[in-house]
């Protein structure tokens, strides 16, 4: 009985044993194979995380290296839904933070409040507000260790900065930020994004289980680069002159917009280019989205009588006139193709020679001259200056203008497109089309960006300077001819005398064109109320600095482009001269200098 008693027993435990062995084996398979995702995530949340690491985004500075955009450092606030237990917290921190962040309560209040996502895992980061100043962040971080908000995390970050305000607001652009998405919205923010835009790297780290990272796992972490810095044409000091009259003239002659445009000739280098009205990057709450819009390359214009030097240059050219070629102005009314053409304010003029003609800015007198080139001969030159045609500029979009083929154009075309009118073009192709006549016939291509660098090297990359092979003029005395005419208009008896600059010859053309608008028929008629009014030079007009063009979209009450726009380049030039250190070719009488400051 004693040996079948410990068999028993033996059997028992042996049962026993198997018992248990298989419910190990059941719970290990229940453990590794059926619940084995669920759990390795558990353990996966519990001691590694993952890391995201990114570069700094490219900055933006001008000519000489003054920061125009740049990255500011800031905080990004969190939550983890899972660490706060009760819904009295979750109304207790977005109180908090709609007091101190000014953030819409009930938004804080359901994203702290659900706790699992729609896959059934619990929620742990919840973003409650991006790119916080370090100030406030701090004092935040403070108060939640008083108050023991330990479900936050607080994230060191950086964003951009645009420390000029509205200074290139336009030209710039500016980013906007979707998750963890760059949007960059016009201007160079967006043409060299890709440049600009550094590289990230995600790893996983392992940590403790009090979660702190262990020892060597840092090395682990994948290398990032920084992105390209962009360096500008434009100079700071020279866009601030230009950005200061154009509020003074928005303020003198409440125009619905004012643009000015600043080149160098030669190289076709941007050194300033404004818009008025504008906007502060930095200031989202009162932006407004129509003030995005860079209307320097995305506007057309009929630019009326600034056309009509290039149309004067190519006939003294190709020998059609001269200086002193005398032409019959009709006494201010000139009968073609059915339509008469007048004079600016009812000015009247009789037979005058060509330089006359620029110098009074004569409708007729220009007119005639077109006729005489003939359409084909007109139409060429208008390309050769580069109208309808891209200027280079890498801002997109870029508007070309309409300019018809001749065999487009109607019988009285011919005699209108030489006064600017019946055609647009924008404030680039003008500009640019003045580089040639100061510069000699070249056409250059203008140039916004100067240089990329590679910040961690040092390397820089020059954008190439561009312009057209051999001269519009072929005739060597063109150029001179020109240009002295041009000098005519700023001095005194000219149509811009206020664009005189004391101690400098200026060459320039004014110009004051109606603008085309729908009349109460519907019909496109041209007003007599509205005007784009311009003043286009250069200066010192021998061997120019720059090319400057300001323009006004219907200034009121005075509207003539030798009133509004003349004096805005007067007093930009001046100071622009000073600053660049270009001396006064003629001495400037000392009462007159000081009055002048």
């Amino acid at each position: 009985m004693g040996r079948k008693y410990f068999v028993a027993r033996i059997i028992i435990a042996s049962a026993i044993f198997l018992f248990i062995l298989i419910a190990l084996i059941l719970r290990i398979y229940h453990v590794q194979i059926t619940r084995h995702e669920e759990l390795f995530d558990k353990a996966k949340d519990t001691y590694t995380t993952t890391v995201k690491r990114e570069g700094k985004r490219g900055e933006i500075f001008d000519i000489n290296g003054n920061l125009l955009v740049g990255n500011k450092p800031c905080v990004d606030i969190a939550a983890d839904p899972s660490e706060i237990k009760d819904s009295s917290k979750c109304r207790e921190l977005a109180e908090y933070f709609q007091k101190i962040l000014g953030i819409d309560y009930d938004s804080i209040y359901r994203r702290l409040s659900i706790k699992l996502s729609e896959s059934g895992k619990p929620i742990k980061y919840v973003i409650i507000k991006r790119s916080v100043d370090l100030e406030v962040a701090e004092k935040i971080r403070k108060e939640a260790k008083i108050k023991k908000y330990k479900c936050l995390v607080f994230e060191n970050k950086t964003k951009r900065s645009y420390p000029k305000n509205k200074l290139l607001a336009n030209i710039l652009g500016f980013i906007n930020v979707d998750g963890n998405k760059v949007v960059p919205e016009g201007g160079i923010e967006k043409v060299v994004n890709t440049n600009m835009t550094p590289t990230e790297s995600v790893s996983v780290i392992e940590r403790s289980r009090k979660g702190f990272r262990l020892q060597g796992e840092e090395d682990k972490m994948k290398a990032v680069q920084d992105g390209n810095n962009i360096y500008l044409t434009i100079s700071e000091p020279v866009q601030m002159i230009v950005e200061d009259e154009l509020e003074i003239i928005m303020k003198k002659f409440n125009p619905d917009a004012a643009y000015a445009v600043m080149v160098d000739p030669y190289t076709g280098n941007i050194l300033a280019m404004a818009q008025r009205p504008s906007f502060d990057p930095n200031d989202r709450t009162n932006m407004d989205p129509k003030a995005w819009r860079n209307r320097i390359t995305e506007d057309t214009f009929e630019p009326g009588s600034i056309m009509k030097s290039t149309i004067v240059a190519a006939a003294l050219d190709m020998g059609i006139v001269t200086p002193d070629t005398r032409i019959d102005c009709e006494n201010g009314h000139w009968l073609f193709c059915g339509k008469i053409l007048g004079e600016a304010a009812g000015h009247g003029y009789g037979v005058i020679p060509v330089w006359e003609i620029i110098r009074k800015s004569s409708n007729i007198g220009t007119a005639k001259i077109g006729v005489m080139m003939g359409k084909y001969k007109e139409y060429e030159t208008i390309r050769s200056f580069g109208f309808g045609q891209k200027t280079g500029i890498p801002l997109k979009p870029e508007a070309l203008g309409v300019i018809l083929k001749p065999d487009q154009w109607d019988g009285l075309t011919v005699s209108r497109y030489p006064i600017g009118q019946t055609f647009t073009v924008s404030p680039l192709q003008m500009t640019r089309a003045y580089c040639a006549l100061a510069n000699g016939g070249k056409l250059v291509e203008l140039r916004l960006i100067d240089r990329h660098q590679n910040p961690a090297t040092g390397e820089e990359i020059k954008m190439e300077i561009v312009s057209g092979s051999g001269s519009i003029f072929k005739n060597p005395q063109t150029h001179k001819r020109i240009v002295n005419m041009l000098k005519l208009v700023t001095q005194k008896g000219g149509t811009a005398e206020k664009a005189a600059v004391k101690g400098y010859d200026v060459a320039g053309k004014t110009g004051t064109a109606q603008k085309l608008i729908i009349n109460e028929n519907g019909k496109k008629v041209y007003s007599n109320s509205e005007y784009f009014s311009s003043f286009i030079g250069f200066v010192p007009a021998d061997k120019p600095a720059f090319v400057l063009l300001v323009t006004l979209d219907n200034p009121r009450p005075v509207y003539y482009g030798g009133l509004v726009a003349a004096p805005a380049f007067s007093h930009i030039a001046k100071k622009a001269l000073r600053f660049m250190n270009i001396p006064p070719q003629y001495e400037i009488p000392e009462e007159e200098e000081e009055d002048d400051l």
